[in-house]
């Protein structure tokens, strides 16, 4: 396989608001279940297919309402990270799973190395080279970004139920993450905690690590239990939510 996508397929990643003036950058690595038209189904059924091994339901919708509340940009993938998971890089077999929670991928199993390449020239390296551009474009009019990753998590992961609602993520630089914490500990409204249900140790922030740390951009990761967000209604709440948490921490970091 030379070439994964075709012309009916689109381009692999969307940017919406660009010049927003708003310092948040929004990026939504799961946005889309879409495979291309030459993956067929990756010999899975379609439950799973429009199931969270996919991608991260109510996540994109949550980020459209982010980019109207807050005029800020927005960059996403959009197709699904079971052909590419685009916060993974490419020497990371997670990044063309295999296996993903209970389900065996057949089209993942024996990849061989050129259809590896294909996959992260159509689909990795487009994205990540809109998120550097975006990023130098605006280091260069002196107007630094914070970075916000936005993602969902299913409320049952191998048999176990979540109680985390709201997990605040980060890597080696906490700053975004100490401040959304601190503002959301000053009501009970959902559970929030810190690198739950994923952190650092399970391979999930390498988009924060390449285009955060490396530019020194405030930068976290968000992530919500999906079951909040499976409704228009549920969608606009937290949208609601997270603009008031992110404007207050990103309000109080700039004094």
């Amino acid at each position: 396989m030379t070439r994964l996508l075709t012309e009916a397929d689109g381009s692999p990643v969307a940017v919406e608001n660009a010049e927003a003036p708003s310092p948040v950058l929004l990026v939504c690595e799961h946005a889309s279940r879409r495979l291309p038209e030459k993956m067929g189904s990756l010999g899975l059924s379609p439950e799973a297919l429009v199931s969270h091994i996919a991608w991260d339901p109510g996540a994109l919708a949550v980020s459209q309402l982010l980019v109207k509340s807050l005029d800020a940009a927005l960059i996403y993938q959009r197709f699904s990270r079971l052909v590419y998971d685009c916060n993974r890089p490419p020497d990371a077999e997670a990044a063309m799973p295999p296996v993903s929670e209970v389900f065996e991928i057949p089209g993942n199993a024996a990849i061989s190395a050129a259809e590896r390449l294909a996959r992260t020239e159509a689909l990795y390296v487009p994205f990540t080279d809109a998120l550097s551009g975006f990023i130098a474009t605006r280091k260069a009019h002196g107007r630094l970004p914070a970075m916000v990753t936005m993602h969902t998590f299913t409320p049952i992961y191998h048999g176990r139920k979540r109680d985390v609602e709201i997990g605040i993520l980060h890597d080696e630089d906490s700053r975004l993450a100490d401040a959304m914490l601190a503002a959301a500990g000053k009501t009970t409204r959902y559970a929030v905690r810190r690198n739950e249900p994923y952190g650092p140790a399970d391979g999930v922030t390498h988009t924060l690590i390449k285009h955060g740390l490396k530019n020194g951009l405030l930068n976290v990761m968000i992530e919500i239990r999906n079951d909040l967000v499976s409704d228009e209604i549920g969608q606009r709440v937290m949208a609601d939510y997270l603009t008031g948490l992110l404007g207050e921490s990103l309000a109080a970091l700039s004094q």
